[in-house]
């Protein structure tokens, strides 16, 4: 299926609020149920291109991150999520993560896909609309900080051996947009060179658009990374990526002349909907949001809007309410 035709597009960066029902009963019609609403959700407000609200990751009793932790470490092979006290003072000693107390597993044998199985949940969502689909799966560099390692010794190669398991799974997802999320690299851009190393391993298998969403954070409805897109050009120049997926509306925009720095042929998302405020944009908003950023970045370069990360900690009436306004700025900014 080809991406519409339109010079700037509407996608979601991922999740989207849990319907209760499923909280409350997470039965496999429900999930099916919950997907097809979100979805119809999404069309009914025009985006383009729609994705399943990560529900097949979302885990109740861990709603923090809506799942995009514990879902692709939990059936990894050579990952334990039993561990001791011991354990969780080694973490909390070594981890960059001051919000987080508690690894999600530890590494105790090589990384394997184990029961990750993640072209039968796209196949799922998939056979759910006709419209375009964005998958999305978290970064092996991002993955590789929230484990505590009793194996490898080098997060560098367990990094590694993550992505493959993703590569492999990649390879086997046909989805119009397949986006990693990284979340953790933006805090700590001295990383940026073998984070991008892996991050392209996993890219290299994308058989639609390959994209890299890229935040301040989104725990609990919280920023919690402090830095500057500027130390991110390298990072940007060398990704193999058809495009970015980017938070500016919370952060404001005053980073976009950073951006002039980046190789033209790595189209830029623009994050235009704040999803940290309760408050829906009116479509007026939108508009003058990505007009500021054409004016200074130029049409060619602003291919996507979209909100600034996923929505999955907003109440579902005003998740829909952003939505609506995202398509309307969008096109009163076209003109259409």
């Amino acid at each position: 299926m080809r991406l519409p035709d339109i010079p700037i597009l509407t996608t979601v960066v991922g999740s989207f609020p849990a319907p209760a029902w499923l909280t409350a009963y997470p039965t496999r019609p429900h999930l099916r149920d919950a997907i097809m609403v979100v979805m119809k959700v999404q069309e009914l407000a025009g985006i383009d291109v729609v994705s399943d609200g990560e529900l097949s990751r979302f885990d109740p009793s861990h709603p923090e991150t809506q799942g995009m932790i514990d879902y692709f470490v939990r059936p990894l092979e050579g990952i334990s999520t039993q561990f001791t006290r011991e354990d969780l003072l080694a973490f909390q000693k070594d981890a960059r993560l001051h919000y987080r107390t508690q690894p999600a597993g530890v590494v105790i044998g090589k990384i394997g896909q184990g029961n990750l199985n993640l072209p039968a949940d796209f196949a799922f969502a998939r056979s759910l609309t006709t419209k375009p689909l964005k998958f999305t799966v978290t970064s092996p560099y991002m993955l590789a900080q929230v484990l505590l390692d009793r194996y490898y010794g080098d997060k560098v190669r367990l990094a590694w051996d993550i992505a493959e398991v993703l590569r492999q799974q990649v390879a086997e997802i046909d989805a119009e947009v397949v986006q990693v999320d990284e979340a953790h690299l933006t805090g700590h851009p001295q990383d940026w060179k073998w984070a991008v190393e892996v991050i392209n391993h996993v890219l290299s298998a994308v058989k639609g658009e390959p994209a890299v969403h890229l935040c301040f954070g989104n725990y609990g409805g919280q920023t919690v990374q402090k830095g500057f897109w500027r130390d991110l050009v390298p990072f940007f120049n060398a990704l193999k990526a058809s495009h970015l997926v980017l938070e500016f509306a919370r952060r404001g925009f005053a980073e976009l002349e950073t951006f002039k720095e980046v190789k033209p042929e790595l189209s830029l998302g623009i994050g235009v909907v704040d999803i940290k405020d309760n408050e829906v944009e009116t479509p007026e908003t939108i508009a003058k949001r990505i007009e500021h950023a054409v004016k200074v970045l130029g049409s060619e370069r602003i291919r996507w809007v979209h909100p600034d990360c996923g929505l999955w900690m907003l109440h579902r009436s005003i998740a829909e309410g952003k939505l609506r306004a995202l398509v309307k700025g969008r096109n009163l900014f076209l003109g259409t």
